[in-house]
Order: C-alpha cells, then sequence, then structure tokens
C-alpha cells in the first residue's frame, strides 16, 4: 500500500476485510494468553519466546519453500526489521510476565492503551493525520479502560506495570510494521521476527540454563507457537489494509473474550464494570469507525 492509499478513506470493503483479520487476531491472542499463563508455571518468558520463535521459523520456512521452492526472504530493511523485533521481543517477555501475574480481562484492559500510543505516534512515524475525531474516539476508549480497571480501588502490582510497558511497546511494533509492510511481504516480517526472537531468548536462555519442558505442557507449547503466527499474520494482513491507528481500536472486541475464558477456566469473576467499561469502548470504535466512512 502507497504512502497515499495509507491516508486516503479505505474502501468498506477494504475495512470490513480488515475487520475479519483482527476477528481472527483477537482469537488468537487470546488463546495464546491462556497458554503463555500455563506455560508460565513452568518456563521463563524468554524460554518461551525461543521455542514459540523456533516453531514459527520451521513453519514459516516450510509455507516459503511449498509456495516459492526457496527461502525468499531478502530485505532492503534490516535495520527497520532489527528495531522493531527489539522492540517487540521486550513487550512479548513482560506481556507473557503479566499473563501469569494479573487477571486476564485487567491484563487486555491496559493494553487497551496501545490505540493511544498508536494514534499519538503514527503522525510521527507514517505520516497519518491525527483528527478531532480520532482523538475524542481515544478519549472515550481510554475512559472506558479507567472504568474496567478502576485504578485507586484496587492494589497495582509489578505485572500492571509490565502490561503496560508491553501496550507502549507493541504500539511501537504496529507502526514498525506498517512501515515494513509498504515493502516487505508478510512472510518475510515473519521470517525475520521469528529468527531474531529465537536468537534474543536463546541468548538469555542458555547462559542461565535452558530448561526443557514436559510433555503435559507440550500441547499448551503447540498452542501458543500456532496462535503467535496466526496472530502476527492476521495483525500484518488488517495493517496492509488500513492505517495503523484504526486497527488498533478493533482489538477492543478482545475485552469480553478474553474476559469470558479468565471466567470459565480459572474462576476470574465477572465484574459488572468489565462490561460496562466495554460498552463504552464500543461506542468510541463506533466514532471511530463513523469518522472514517
Amino acid at each position: 500500500m502507497t504512502d497515499a492509499a495509507a491516508n486516503a478513506r479505505p474502501a468498506p470493503r477494504q475495512t470490513l476485510r480488515a475487520a475479519l483479520w483482527m476477528m481472527g487476531a483477537i482469537l488468537s491472542f487470546s488463546a495464546m494468553a491462556v497458554g503463555g499463563r500455563e506455560l508460565a508455571a513452568e518456563l521463563a518468558t524468554w524460554e518461551i519466546m525461543a521455542y514459540r520463535s523456533a516453531f514459527g521459523l520451521v513453519v514459516i520456512m516450510a509455507i516459503l519453500l511449498w509456495r516459492e521452492g526457496r527461502l525468499n526472504v531478502a530485505t532492503s530493511q534490516p535495520r527497520e526489521h532489527a528495531a522493531r523485533n527489539l522492540v517487540h521481543f521486550a513487550s512479548q517477555n513482560a506481556w507473557f510476565y503479566a499473563v501469569a501475574a494479573i487477571p486476564l480481562a485487567q491484563l487486555v484492559a491496559i493494553e487497551f492503551t496501545n490505540p493511544i500510543w498508536v494514534a499519538l505516534l503514527a503522525p510521527l512515524m507514517l505520516g497519518e493525520r491525527l483528527t478531532r475525531a480520532r482523538v475524542a474516539a481515544l478519549a472515550l476508549g481510554f475512559i472506558g479502560v479507567l472504568i474496567v480497571t478502576r485504578p485507586g480501588l484496587a492494589p497495582l502490582e509489578l505485572g500492571h506495570g509490565a502490561a503496560l510497558f508491553a501496550a507502549v511497546g507493541f504500539a511501537v511494533t504496529n507502526i514498525f510494521t506498517k512501515r515494513l509492510s509498504r515493502q516487505e511481504a508478510t512472510l518475510t516480517i515473519l521470517f525475520w521476527m521469528n529468527l531474531s526472537q529465537m536468537v534474543m531468548g536463546l541468548a538469555i536462555a542458555l547462559p542461565l540454563g535452558l530448561t526443557l519442558f514436559s510433555w503435559t505442557l507440550a500441547p499448551w507449547m503447540l498452542l501458543v507457537s500456532v496462535c503467535g503466527l496466526t496472530a502476527h499474520f492476521a495483525l500484518t494482513s488488517a495493517l496492509m489494509l488500513i492505517p495503523a491507528s484504526a486497527v488498533a481500536p478493533m482489538e477492543f472486541a478482545r475485552l469480553p473474550v478474553i474476559a469470558v475464558a479468565g471466567a470459565l477456566l480459572y474462576g476470574e469473576p465477572l465484574e459488572v464494570a468489565v462490561f460496562v467499561g466495554a460498552a463504552v469502548i464500543l461506542a468510541a470504535n463506533m466514532i471511530n469507525f463513523r469518522a472514517r466512512s
């Protein structure tokens, strides 16, 4: 997508396709959160990253060989890939830590600050316009997040800080992905992401002693690995269709999904505040979409 196309209003069909891709990303990220919590019982965050990235790398290489008969992953933007993957590695480690430390609904609610950072940074890094309607939508979405998290009424822990760090980092990662997607194929972006993050994970894990996960965790490792690929493939595909600041608010739909998962699997309470906040966030999304249509 060219710069002009990225700043123009996307066609309704284009927006619908992006929304469908984001539905796939939401389901994948939610499943990855559940799998990450199970894996955290035995593995450090960087070990999870190393194993997950190694699996993803094998899958991507197999797809490339099947489709093209060779590993066509040459890139003209090595520094951009390096910056993106370093930020994403740090953010993903913080995210896996937060998954095990705080309730899933709180984690996702804090992640919802992601669109605020994207909207603030996209004009500087992507040349997108920061309109009044978009600012109003983001402000209303942030109010919804405050309703869910209720700061001051519940104790804040290190996991909350890790979740906020991850949200900022993922916003920067989304912007880097948008910039890369203008010239790079999705599989190329995913190849370099998994290769670099496998190396970074092993660089930390090997000196400390790499833990071999038990067979009981093998299904969870497979789930995290597969969903890590599908989530990023779906997210990158959505970013190729519409601007980054329009993609990010779509992730708000992940809140009710993960809240129900936390209640069913871990007995986390389904608090009224979560759904009230989700309704406010949904209203913010409607304002954002109407402003773009």
